[in-house]
């Protein structure tokens, strides 16, 4: 339990701090670095609890790679999207409690077509989640499997969101986690909601995509490294 309420956590402050900055400045390198920072300080405060997944896909590829179990896994999205729905709730009522009161609520929601800053297509919205999520997770597993790179994890991961984040915002205002896009997309309706099927989808392709290259990669390194060992004694 300790381990869902750590990312129940770490996903609110996600949400919390990266869409909030988002509405509120509207800047794309504010925006970015808020969602890089987020991270940063979330896997150094819960990383030794949880592993500070707080997105999804990220708990999707590790539990492809045999990293969570089943029961760990649904713990994990169900702590996620309550951390999410938490901080999109709370972001509302500050919104709702500002001096634009009559203006519409933007809580940062994904989206393509008119929803886009640069007006992206469905199918230019879904390469560009799935490759952005891919990128990300990619990273995430890599730099967590070597021990000698841990100290470091949380700010090569959060570096790492910053970047996708500097592509991705001008197109679908970047996803690359299910929970992050679902609770505003609610909360919001309309269009947002109507869309929101692809922030889940794309995320979930491209971590599954990530997970199954780098565990065929490790596989191999595996049965290279073995005959090296095996040395018969004279």
């Amino acid at each position: 339990m300790k381990k869902y309420i750590a990312e129940f956590i770490g996903t609110f402050i996600l949400v919390f701090f990266g869409t909030g900055i988002a509405v509120v400045t509207g800047d794309l390198l504010c925006t970015a670095l808020a969602f890089g920072l987020a991270i940063v300080a979330s896997a150094y405060v819960i990383g030794n609890i949880s592993g500070c997944h707080v997105n999804p896909a990220v708990s999707l590829a590790c539990l492809i790679n045999g990293k969570l179990s089943v029961k760990d896994f649904i713990g994990y999205v169900v702590g996620q999207i309550f951390g999410a729905f938490m901080a999109s709730t709370l972001l509302y009522v500050v919104f709702k409690n500002t001096l634009m009161v009559n203006a519409p609520i933007v809580l940062g929601a994904n989206g393509f077509a008119e929803l886009s800053d640069s007006n992206i297509t469905l199918l230019g919205a879904f390469i560009v989640e799935v490759v952005l999520t891919f990128v990300f997770v990619y990273t995430i597993l890599g730099v967590t499997s070597d021990e000698s790179k841990k100290s470091v994890a949380g700010i090569v991961i959060g570096l790492t969101l910053m970047f996708v984040h500097l592509l991705g915002i001008k197109l679908t205002g970047t996803s690359v986690n299910p929970a992050r896009s679902l609770a505003p997309a609610v909360l919001m309706g309309g269009k947002a909601l109507e869309q929101v099927w692809l922030f889940i989808v794309a995320p979930c392709v491209g971590a599954s995509g990530s997970a199954l290259l780098f565990k065929y990669f490790n596989t191999e390194k595996e049965k290279v490294d073995v005959p090296k060992k095996v040395k018969k004694r004279k």
